[in-house]
């Protein structure tokens, strides 16, 4: 799964963690040592407070501080909080768009496509897959990764069509795809 890979790599240990040696390694540790073990409530409230206290210092945009929020919506993600895993998810691939790093954009948007994938409800996932397919096709765009990555973006408009008729089948009427 490319979606969350380097944040599980940092957290599992197989991969370097952003900011190791920096004011963030303490929390990471914490934080990764609670995934591992399981306590994803434990791990999602450190989370939390490391950003709020690193974005505090650093800054909202800082490596670290973003680096923190995509391992935030990973443990949501492996909670399965798969709303709450979207929307931090986009809105980190809206901030590092607007920062001009297309990779970490396009990786933030694949993190968006695996929580948005798990959301059960068709109405909400149009909803949702509206959202994501506007960040998604913006990045698109321009060169980069999901420039290249084409196929994976018409599998999601693909799945905003079949979204569309279950949500019709729920609801008696028919929802606008976009």
């Amino acid at each position: 799964m490319r979606e969350f890979d380097s944040v599980a790599a940092a957290v599992l240990g197989d991969a370097p963690a952003g900011g190791a040696d920096g004011p963030v390694a303490e929390p990471m540790a914490r934080i990764g040592a609670a995934v591992k073990q399981g306590r994803l409530e434990e791990a999602s409230e450190l989370a939390e407070q490391a950003v709020a206290e690193s974005a505090a210092t650093l800054g909202d945009e800082h490596p670290d501080v973003l680096h923190l929020r995509e391992l935030t919506a990973y443990i949501a993600y492996l909670a399965t909080d798969p709303l709450r895993s979207f929307h931090l998810s986009l809105d980190l691939a809206r901030i590092r768009h607007r920062l001009g790093d297309p990779r970490g954009a396009y990786g933030n948007v694949q993190s968006a496509a695996a929580a948005w994938r798990a959301v059960r409800e068709p109405v909400q996932g149009l909803d949702l897959g509206r959202d994501l397919i506007a960040v998604w096709s913006e990045l698109a765009a321009q060169d980069g990764p999901a420039a290249d990555d084409l196929d994976q973006l018409e599998k999601a408009r693909s799945r905003m069509g079949r979204l569309a008729e279950r949500a019709r089948k729920a609801t008696g009427e028919r929802p606008a795809v976009q």
